[in-house]
């Protein structure tokens, strides 16, 4: 007697009983004439739902009695944060408990710098009381100290090497070692406010002042290589991780400028939204994405090529916006105000803290792949960009695009009523850009 009997393979077959069956599909696109429009919704459900579950705010590392002027994360430590305030007080904290695990009373008056050391634990404090100090997160007293003349107003580390860059009536390099300053380089700046190395090209460091320019330098010359001078003063300046010749600058105009080095008459992209000076500016590690905080008590994430911000933050208790960073997993953004908080935050608003299973991440790419698919989309681009802003912001908004709607129709009119060519164009990336000198 014979028996037929049903035998399948070992890939339609499931190794446990909690398994899920394997699904067998026909891609043939005759046969799935409505794919377009499932997708469509599933994208339009996509958009919704991120903007439902958009809650940005983790939480808030309360301590300082004053104001946050200054933060910086640790170059290996994912989970150290150190900030200083205005009344001369250092602390590092602990980002998995949200604790503050050292505290010194640091400088008499502002803390104006925070720069970790690579590959220690140390890392090196100035402040206006005309005084640089190293420290030690075991100790409590500082390991070393420099004496300046100025009162300093900036620091950062080298990637590699045991020297230091401070800013103040000019740029100081400093090495560990010594007590005095290896170089000295001053160029008309009453006083420089910012000085940034390039994490990449590591003898490469900028530094922006008073007098509105923006200046390079190489520490393989004893001379500064070019300055530029913008319409308005630059605040800020941060180099992009993973393009060697590119960094950002944020500007009191309100617009961010990213510029290459090597082409400093024009700049590559201007970042707007933000409706008042913008104070400080920071790249995630992936060099993809900027935050930037501003005097209009906001913060805004922008993608690196993008002009518009992709996302912005705001509290009610939030007041201006000193510093800010991006974590080194790109996860997590970190901003210092005037209210003495540093508040943390999430780099995609409507992400699910914690782990995920295969499933989830398998269901969030198809989601976002979809998303990006149908995003111009009427629908579900104005659903995506919608962002409730406080009222001040709105209304400040509205009045800078009136104004500047004013101001391009005064330049057609003359443009109009002229000789050809006697107004020329200019470009919106050129015309913020008033000279340069090498």
């Amino acid at each position: 007697m014979k028996i037929k009997t049903i035998s399948r393979s070992h890939d339609h077959a499931r190794e446990r009983t909690g398994d899920i069956f394997k699904v067998q599909r026909n891609l043939d696109p005759t046969l799935h004439p409505f794919e377009r429009a499932r997708e469509y919704t599933r994208a339009l459900n996509t958009v919704k739902l991120e903007r439902l579950f958009a809650k940005p705010f983790v939480g808030a590392l309360s301590g300082h009695i004053e104001g946050v002027y200054c933060v910086a994360k640790h170059p290996t430590k994912l989970t150290t944060l150190f900030s200083g305030s205005a009344d001369g007080e250092v602390r590092i904290w602990s980002l998995a408990s949200q604790k503050s695990t050292w505290t010194a009373r640091a400088h008499q008056g502002f803390v104006r710098g925070i720069a970790p050391v690579p590959f220690s634990d140390n890392f090196v404090t100035v402040g206006e009381d005309k005084v640089v100090k190293m420290w030690n997160a075991e100790q409590t007293d500082p390991l070393k100290t420099y004496i300046s003349r100025f009162t300093f107003t900036g620091i950062d580390h080298h990637r590699s090497q045991n020297l230091f860059a401070t800013s103040s009536s000019q740029v100081d390099i400093w090495d560990h070692d010594r007590a005095e300053p290896l170089h000295s380089y001053s160029w008309g700046a009453e006083t420089v406010t910012s000085v940034k190395f390039n994490q990449t090209q590591q003898n490469v460091f900028a530094s922006c002042g008073t007098d509105r320019t923006i200046i390079l330098y190489d520490l393989r010359t004893n001379s500064p290589l070019s300055k530029t001078y913008m319409a308005l003063r630059t605040n800020a300046i941060a180099w992009n991780p993973m393009e060697a010749f590119n960094f950002t600058t944020a500007n009191e105009d309100h617009n961010c400028y990213t510029f290459d080095m090597r082409k400093m008459e024009s700049a590559i992209n201007v970042h707007k939204d933000h409706v008042s000076a913008v104070l400080d500016i920071d790249y995630s590690p992936t060099g993809e994405e900027f935050v930037t905080g501003s005097y209009d008590k906001t913060l805004r994430i922008f993608k690196s090529r993008e002009g518009h911000s992709r996302d912005v933050y705001h509290t009610k208790r939030m007041q201006r916006i000193w510093c800010v960073k991006f974590s080194m997993d790109a996860k997590f953004v970190l901003s210092g105000s005037d209210d003495g908080n540093i508040r943390l935050w999430k780099a995609s608003a409507s992400d699910k803290l914690g782990t995920t299973s295969n499933r989830e991440r398998t269901a969030r790419n198809y989601s976002q792949a979809v998303k990006e698919r149908y995003k111009n989309m009427p629908e579900i681009r104005k659903i995506d960009r919608h962002r409730k802003v406080p009222k001040s912001i709105a209304s400040a908004k509205n009045t800078k695009r009136i104004m500047l709607e004013s101001i391009k129709r005064k330049e057609d009119n003359q443009r109009a009523h002229s000789k050809p060519g006697a107004v020329p164009f200019k470009a919106e990336r050129k015309k913020h850009i008033i000279g340069q000198e090498q």
